[in-house]
């Protein structure tokens, strides 16, 4: 099994669960952050997030060099309040044109577990809430209480 990967991505936790924001370069992930930190979540990391196995699910982490520091476009880079690391719930694909309908029972593997996936447009107003709602369907559903 292998114990840690290191992705190009941007962590936050939202009520105490992890998420990880991915994308091509320029695909709304730092900006993503920003909305979803303005809104109460808490910053993990920017650009650079290493996944480590846990016992029940993977936690996120930045590298200390990076930590509690976010690209904010046209600002530089900029501090924020910050937390080391947090459990893995949600991964979220940010794409230019997601499906309308969302597919049920998307995930990434990251350190051998699964972690379920919604694919959305971070530039569009409503995706910090989308996150938020997607965090709260899943957990409403037990997906994010079972162990995988």
């Amino acid at each position: 099994m292998r114990d840690d990967q290191t992705f190009h991505g941007t962590a936050v936790m939202i009520d105490g669960q992890g998420v990880l924001l991915v994308g091509k370069p320029g695909s709304g992930k730092s900006d993503l952050a920003l909305r979803l930190v303005d809104r109460g979540a808490q910053l993990i990391g920017d650009d650079i997030v290493k996944i480590v196995a846990g016992k029940t699910r993977p936690a996120i982490h930045a590298p200390e060099r990076i930590a509690g520091k976010l690209e904010v476009r046209n600002l530089g880079i900029l501090e924020f309040d910050h937390i080391a690391s947090a459990s893995l719930y949600l991964c979220v694909q940010l794409d230019g044109e997601p499906e309308r309908l969302p597919q049920f029972g998307l995930a990434e593997e990251y350190v051998e577990f699964r972690v379920p996936k919604i694919v959305i447009n971070a530039f569009e107003a409503s995706a910090p809430i989308k996150v938020e709602l997607a965090l709260r369907e899943l957990a409403r559903h037990g997906v994010n209480n079972a162990e995988h």
